[in-house]
């Protein structure tokens, strides 16, 4: 069934609200259901994901041109005035009569009534010459970064506490921007060179990472879809960001070695792992959930992985088979996931402090389990993709006061590793290392 790519895009950021699930997964199902153009889903995405990254300020402009309460315009004409300013501020191929002559055709589908309200709003904004002032920087700094990047206050006082003002800002803007591409090489099967030649060929544009030697960062894939790329249905590569990769870097793993990945799915950190041993030793990978672990499978064959052993196993509870057996325990741990907004915008509104504060005790579950399976000398790596001081130095914090066993493996001047999108261009990512001195 084909479909108008405009009337698409509302009808997904409807079903986002209506459902509240993960805007990816609706993006999905509805790219699965109607039949559309490449060229319309790339639009389609465009404005789906910047009206989420910009929610908030659009939000505010929508409250400043109108005369009618927010909370009492139809939601689906307040996703089609959030569409309609997207296209008038970040959209600059679109012309704007097209961005107002289309949304006010969307609105024609609710009411006559609505349509006249949306074309009054988006024709008053054009004659402000698109500008609405936002409140005063100095005298309301949290709700000026709050509606001028699309963060809620909690967030943007938790990040000026954190890293303070200028940080804080550059954490905001970069959130808020398209992560590149990432790929591990698969060095089984080739290396960085060989693939980096192969994608020339085809026009994919790529460059080496300067924080892991196995990445490769993708500034242009030529058009091509994930599975047109030389070497994907071969398993010459994995795509994991740069952040996530340098877990295992970072790791020492040795071949021969016997790990235990107690959080794995999808499964990139276990099989990199895996690679860097050369497919020697053994790493058993976890996670409580079937699909997760059927992820975890399809990666481990796909790369022709012959050293992992994919088991469910819920990581709170403890295992006495594996006390005190393995080289190198890896807690990614389930967290709040600030550090991925770019990924999942929707992410910074479906939050709370609340939320935040219960992932802490599982973390702790987690981390405190998991050191009873590192042998003496061994290696237990924390990580997670959340940029939050709680549930990060915070936890590994408190475990090294609860457990005199481990010291810190410096990974930088503070010990810790914390990488930013705003400074590293990865995803938010945070990694300890510790060592296992005595019993």
């Amino acid at each position: 069934m084909k479909i108008n790519a405009r009337k698409l895009a509302l009808r997904i950021l409807d079903e986002i609200d209506q459902t509240h699930d993960f805007s990816h997964l609706v993006v999905n199902r509805m790219f699965q259901r109607y039949d559309i153009e490449s060229a319309d889903r790339r639009f389609v995405s465009h404005i789906v994901f910047g009206v989420l990254e910009n929610k908030l300020l659009l939000d505010y402009y929508i409250r400043k041109l109108s005369a009618q309460r927010f909370s009492r315009i139809d939601p689906s004409i307040v996703n089609i005035l959030r569409m309609g300013l997207y296209q008038l501020v970040y959209m600059t191929k679109v012309p704007d009569s097209a961005a107002v002559d289309e949304s006010v055709k969307l609105s024609k589908g609710i009411t006559a009534k609505d349509a006249n309200f949306v074309n009054g709003i988006l024709r008053t904004f054009l004659r402000s010459n698109k500008i609405i002032p936002l409140p005063d920087r100095n005298k309301h700094l949290v709700t000026y970064l709050g509606i001028k990047y699309s963060f809620p206050e909690w967030l943007v006082e938790l990040w000026l506490s954190a890293y303070g003002e200028k940080t804080t800002e550059n954490l905001l803007e970069a959130s808020n921007k398209t992560p590149r591409l990432s790929l591990r090489v698969n060095t089984l099967q080739t290396d960085l060179a060989t693939l980096q030649s192969k994608f020339d060929a085809v026009g994919i544009v790529s460059i080496p990472s300067e924080l892991v030697p196995q990445g490769l960062i993708i500034e242009s894939l030529n058009n091509l879809s994930m599975q047109q790329i030389p070497g994907y249905l071969e398993g010459d590569f994995m795509i994991q960001d740069i952040s996530s990769m340098c877990v295992g870097h970072l790791s020492g793993v040795k071949d021969n070695q016997t790990v235990l990945d107690v959080c794995a799915a999808p499964g990139g950190k276990a099989t990199h792992m895996a690679e860097l041993m050369h497919n020697t030793g053994h790493i058993i990978a976890r996670d409580n959930q079937e699909e997760k672990l059927e992820i975890i499978k399809e990666n481990v064959e796909r790369l022709k992985i012959k050293n992992v052993i994919v088991e469910p196993y819920d990581a709170l509870v403890i295992d006495p088979s594996l006390i005190e057996k393995m080289d190198v325990v890896l807690v990614d741990a389930p967290c709040s996931g600030l550090g991925i907004i770019r990924r999942k915008p929707d992410i910074k509104y479906n939050k709370s402090l609340e939320s935040l504060s219960e992932l802490v005790e599982i973390q702790k579950g987690i981390l405190k389990n998991a050191a009873e399976y590192v042998k003496v000398g061994g290696t237990l790596m924390y990580s997670t993709c959340t940029l939050n001081p709680a549930e990060n130095q915070d936890i590994v914090n408190w475990f090294l006061k609860q457990d005199a066993r481990f010291k810190v493996v410096p990974l930088s001047e503070v010990g810790y590793l914390t990488l930013f999108p705003s400074k590293q261009d990865t995803d938010g990512f945070f990694i300890a290392k510790l060592n296992k001195i005595n019993e």
